[in-house]
C-alpha cells in the first residue's frame, strides 16, 4: 500500500469519487436551503464572536455539563468494569 493510498484510505480515485458524490449531495442539500458558503463561514464567525462576547459564559456552562456528567458516568463506568472483571 502506497504512502498515498494509506494517507486517504482508499485509492485516489476512489477517494475523489466519493469526495465528489458527496460534494454534490452537500451542494443540492444548501441549495435547498438557499445557504452559501459565505453564509456557513458568517455562521461560525458570528457564533464564535458570540461565545466571545458572552465573557465564555458558554464555555463555563459546557463545562458544568460535563462535570455533571462525569458524576454520574465515570462511576458507573468504574463499577461495570469492576463487575466484569469478575467474569
Amino acid at each position: 500500500m502506497s504512502g498515498l493510498t494509506r494517507f486517504l484510505g482508499d485509492t485516489p480515485l476512489r477517494v475523489f469519487l466519493k469526495l465528489l458524490v458527496v460534494s454534490f449531495l452537500v451542494g443540492v442539500v444548501m441549495s435547498a436551503f438557499g445557504w452559501s458558503p459565505f453564509d456557513v463561514i458568517d455562521w461560525i464567525r458570528d457564533t464564535l464572536l458570540r461565545i466571545w462576547n458572552m465573557g465564555f459564559a458558554t464555555v463555563d456552562r459546557f463545562l458544568g455539563y460535563l462535570a455533571l456528567g462525569a458524576a454520574i458516568v465515570i462511576p458507573a463506568f468504574i463499577v461495570l468494569r469492576l463487575f466484569s472483571l469478575r467474569r
